[in-house]
């Protein structure tokens, strides 16, 4: 309306002056100075209307990006944008409009958390007009929309995770164990990017667990694996002499809880028992027998294994309150033979773990050795499994790192395929229980030695809980929520720090070019960009003890050798350095590392392997959140969408 009034205003002074000839020159100038003014005044007005637009939309699109880049994976449990993430988007929003900037007023800024974890925005502000206010207009209304999205390509993420037995305890400030963090912070990640993802983009996920050692053997080819390898076992020796020692009988009386067998089932390994036995009475008889009340509790396994050692079936009883008395009475002298045992090296045929084929993978097996309990009575046999961990094929101790000969330190070719039948190039099996360690004793004191025949019991490490072998391995692969979530509860922490088999093994599940070449070569001729989560809560911590990747260290001096070490380094020197290697083998396959200390400083190995702006430190489980968010956006495309 006020437009039409004063169009109508100038159309009557216009006819006015049609009409007066006097002076008309003047009142004709004074007449066109109204539309030119109207002319300027908006050009103006539009004018400082479009720069504000301008400025609006980029502080809008300031404020999205920062707050995507700051948007952790908390959100994925909540839906709600956390208020730190809302005030660096205000922050940023705030710097690049400020309050009253061009005289604009009524300025508002308001985010929204969309399906895909983009954030959206919404702007506005009123723009005061000057000259435009004569023909009725006061304020131009100006509103931006603007949309901060995360894209990924084709991306492979190999997960290395440390699961030593310090990832069972907590950290300062946090609720939970750090494995139990590690999961749901993990979890929260894969639920990020799965949503972040293009249609048609293709991401996938691997996971080597690592500690003593790492859990590959079930995705080898038989080939790769060697036919026999040598063991440090213990043979029973008849000495030839006999001994008298009394007997007795034992007579069982049941007198409350159950004793159920479970339902048999197939497993790839013999599962750990759950049984424990306590006594709540007891005493001796005259005649010198005894007699006592105990309970039973938990399940205890026991497993057979097919022929072909294909098949291994688990069977079992599990107690519940199975409370029994027993009397044991002497039944007189008896005689048997003395055996000694003769620690050695000693060679097993291992093809029993082998497929039909040498394309086919690893199996799950075991092998009976009679190498259980004292020399006296007669030695019994102890079954040692396969439970997937395996020892290193050939190396050297290296004496100049700065020219490390792959040709010799074959474990730190992450790319080498080995030559069927050659068994330098091949990986050995890990048995358990063959891994006795003379002389010493079951408390770790002693010295390494080959001793002459002995009634002695010296420790066995598999027992002594120093052959840790973590989960499973997984390969690289499109993984659903569920998958990823089975995946993790199969983490559990156990044994000591050795980093260096898992960048070795980690480089060699993730490489383009080297045992799964076929599988993780690029997709469809696009680009794959390739990524390594290595994450940590210790320093490197090996243990002499150990019956790991390299055998027992002491005794077999694969890659040091404790009496002249090379460069006089230490054990745990030595570990460090062939990580610094193998990192640096990872690197050139095109893979970017990422290393984060979990609860620990990281040493210069660590962050060196990084490389700056790749390394992180998480003091908790909000700081861990907080790094895997800044990863997942520094691997992915954060951009504008609109």
């Amino acid at each position: 309306m006020a437009i039409d009034s004063a169009f109508n205003a100038l159309i009557r002074g216009l006819s006015r002056l049609l009409r007066d000839r006097a002076g008309n020159t003047l009142a004709m100038i004074a007449a066109g100075l109204v539309p030119l003014l109207a002319m300027v005044g908006g050009g103006i007005d539009m004018g400082r209307s479009y720069l504000s637009q301008t400025r609006l939309q980029q502080a809008c699109d300031a404020g999205v990006l920062a707050a995507r880049k700051r948007l952790g994976s908390e959100v994925i449990a909540t839906g709600v944008i956390p208020d730190e993430v809302v005030d660096t988007g205000n922050r940023f929003f705030n710097i690049n409009y400020r309050n009253g900037a061009y005289w604009t007023r009524d300025r508002n800024f308001e985010m929204t958390l969309e399906a895909d974890y983009s954030i959206s925005g919404t702007a506005s502000v009123e723009v005061p007009t000057t000259l435009m206010t004569l023909f009725g207009y006061n304020e131009v209304a100006i509103t931006v929309d603007c949309e901060a999205k995360l894209n990924f390509s084709n991306t492979d993420i190999m997960f290395v995770l440390d699961t030593t037995g310090s990832m069972a305890w907590t950290n300062p400030g946090d609720s939970a164990p750090k494995i139990d963090i590690l999961k749901q912070v993990v979890k929260d990640f894969h639920t990020q990017l799965e949503a972040s993802k293009s249609p048609g983009t293709r991401v996938r996920y691997g996971f080597l667990p690592y500690s003593t050692n790492v859990n590959v053997g079930y995705l080898l080819k038989s080939d790769w694996v060697v036919d026999q390898w040598d063991y440090h076992g213990r043979e029973a020796k008849d000495t030839g002499k006999t001994e008298t020692y009394d007997t007795a009988s034992t007579t069982y009386t049941y007198i409350s809880g159950t004793a159920t067998s479970i339902v048999p089932y197939n497993a790839s390994s013999c599962p750990a028992d759950t049984y424990t036995w306590t006594q709540t009475a007891g005493g001796r008889n005259p005649d010198g027998g005894s007699f006592g009340t105990a309970v039973a509790r938990g399940t205890y396994y026991w497993c057979n294994v097919s022929s072909d050692g294909a098949t291994i079936t688990v069977y079992g009883t599990t107690y519940n309150n199975y409370t029994y008395s027993w009397v044991t009475r002497p039944t007189g002298p008896a005689t048997r033979e003395i055996y000694n045992w003769q620690y050695k090296s000693m060679p097993f045929d291992v093809k029993f773990l082998k497929g039909a084929s040498g394309e086919d993978t690893l199996k799950g097996g075991s092998i009976d050795v009679r190498m259980y309990g004292y020399p006296s009575p007669t030695p019994e046999n102890i079954t040692a499994w396969f439970r997937g961990c395996i020892e290193e094929r050939d190396t050297y101790e290296i004496d100049d790192y700065d020219n490390v000969d792959l040709s010799k330190a074959l474990d730190l070719d992450i790319d080498l395929v080995p030559t069927p039948g050659d068994a330098k190039t091949q990986w050995r099996p890990m048995l358990n229980e063959i891994s006795f360690e003379p002389e010493i004793w079951w408390n770790g004191t002693g010295r390494f030695k080959s001793p002459a025949t002995t009634s002695n019991d010296y420790l066995m490490a598999g027992w002594a809980g120093l052959s840790a072998c973590p989960a499973e391995a997984r390969k690289l692969d499109e993984m659903d929520g569920g998958e990823v979530d089975a995946y993790l509860s199969s983490l559990t922490p156990d044994g000591s720090t050795y980093h260096d088999i898992g960048m070795i093994w980690g480089g060699r599940l993730l490489s383009p070019t080297g045992l799964f070449s076929s599988e993780n070569a690029d997709l469809s001729g696009k680009p794959t960009s390739r990524h390594m989560i290595f994450l940590t809560d210790g320093e490197t911590a090996p243990y002499d003890l150990s019956y790991g990747t390299y055998g027992i260290e002491p005794l077999d001096k694969r890659r040091w050798d404790p009496q002249k070490p090379a460069l006089g380094l230490t054990l745990t020197d030595v570990v460090e350095r062939r990580f610094a290697v193998a990192c640096q083998e990872v690197k050139k396959r095109n893979i970017t590392v990422w290393v984060i200390g979990f609860g620990v400083s990281l040493d210069d190995f660590m962050t060196e392997c990084a490389g700056p702006g790749h390394y992180f430190e998480a003091r908790d489980a909000a700081e861990l959140q907080d790094v895997f968010s800044k990863i997942a956006a520094q691997m992915g495309d954060l951009r504008i969408s609109k």
